[in-house]
């Protein structure tokens, strides 16, 4: 009998009848002769729900709390499904991740599972039990509950498959899969039937909201195979697997954006050996991501600019942090929180030359400008004023032949 991690995002879990109909799909892989674990998140619109009471208590409310008082959607949905299975006439029920125990570290908010105990979940299946289980959250060996980070709940549907070595791992969203682009900024976005690892890496890190990119990185880590596809549609979604397996190799598979950047700029910067490293440290202890960085020489070589991108939540704090650094020298900061940052991803760029200029003219023809870029294999990432995100994936679409 084949093992098979079925995991359900909050739209699926909206309310009682979509409950239901979750329920008929867990029935029904069981009754082909699957054993099944099902992860559940919270419904949909309570997690946001439970942020905002945090934050009419407090404003800096504490992350410990935080994490017990968000991680409660969960349970609700878990005793919700295993109520409804049992109505089917199914042997259910529903487990806590600490009742496990999920291990994770204690770094609250976004912590990252360690170990699972599969005793008494192995053992709740032979009696042909269907177990399921909280996602998003685990709890530390001091025993205080943790969550994973938004979109959490993959991670720990990737963990469960990792650690029960199941056969494989379906991802339930209200999407059909994972697409070319976001179909609500393109509606000529297409469903992709299969794609790599690294290439779902890449989308999902770059902006593509389907998957956590942690749990991608588990996933190719441990070659566990993941379907995402749609609680409310009979179709075979996206297949995430390993890039061999991939037999035709599109040079671009999709394009990926972000809204929320913010570029700094360090105009006139003392250029000596560390600085860029006086610059950063401050804001990697306090776990703000710095993303794309371009760095630009003076003439006299003396003097340097150095710009760089973060997310736009974190600028108010990154200035607060610069300003204080009494390490670096600089003549002014620029700042810009009207930026976004598109990328194409593909692994078949490897082998293809004149990628880099076929998107770039292509943004030309638009008279999109711009600002920074970033590069790896598979991917090129540009910045570019917000106002043009559509029109840039629209063009890019089109060049790249995605539709």
């Amino acid at each position: 009998m084949r093992l098979v991690i079925l995991k359900f995002g909050g739209t699926s879990l909206g309310n009682s009848k979509k409950i239901k109909h979750v329920s008929k799909i867990i029935k029904n892989y069981y009754q082909k002769k699957n054993k099944v674990i099902v992860v559940a998140s919270a419904m949909s619109g309570m997690t946001n729900e439970l942020i905002k009471k945090s934050k009419e208590i407090s404003k800096n409310f504490k992350r410990s709390e935080y994490d017990v008082l968000v991680s409660s959607g969960e349970q609700i949905s878990c005793s919700l499904i295993a109520g409804a299975l049992s109505e089917l006439g199914l042997n259910a029920r529903s487990w806590i991740s600490w009742q496990l125990p999920i291990l994770t570290d204690e770094n609250f908010s976004s912590s990252q599972i360690q170990s699972i105990n599969t005793k008494e979940i192995f053992s709740f299946i032979k009696k042909g039990g269907i177990p399921v289980i909280t996602g998003f959250q685990g709890i530390t060996r001091k025993k205080r509950i943790t969550t994973l980070g938004r979109g959490g709940s993959d991670a720990s549907a990737i963990a469960l498959a990792k650690f029960f070595n199941a056969d494989s791992c379906v991802i339930y969203t209200d999407v059909e899969g994972i697409y070319t682009t976001d179909p609500n900024s393109n509606v000529k976005a297409k469903k992709i039937d299969k794609i790599s690892y690294e290439e779902m890496l890449e989308m999902s890190s770059l902006g593509a909201k389907v998957m956590q990119p942690i749990s991608i990185q588990d996933a190719m880590l441990n070659d566990i195979r993941i379907n995402v596809k749609s609680t409310f549609s009979k179709k075979s979604g996206t297949e995430i697997a390993n890039e061999n397996e991939i037999v035709k190799k599109k040079v671009i598979t999709g394009i990926s954006y972000t809204k929320n950047e913010a570029k700094i700029t360090l105009v006139g910067v003392t250029d000596k050996p560390g600085v860029a490293a006086s610059i950063f440290k401050p804001l990697a202890q306090n776990n703000i991501n710095v993303d794309m960085v371009v760095q630009n020489i003076s003439d006299d070589g003396k003097k340097t600019d150095i710009t760089f991108t973060i997310k736009k939540e974190d600028l108010s704090y990154a200035l607060r942090l610069i300003k204080r650094n009494k390490k670096i020298f600089y003549k002014k900061i620029i700042q810009d929180d009207k930026v976004s940052k598109v990328s194409i991803v593909g692994v078949g760029m490897i082998a293809a030359p004149g990628v880099t200029y076929r998107m770039f003219q292509a943004l030309a023809s638009k008279k999109i400008n711009i600002m920074v870029i970033s590069t790896s294999e598979i991917k090129i990432s540009v910045l570019i004023d917000q106002r043009n995100i559509k029109k840039a994936i629209k063009v890019l679409h089109k060049e790249f032949n995605l539709g």
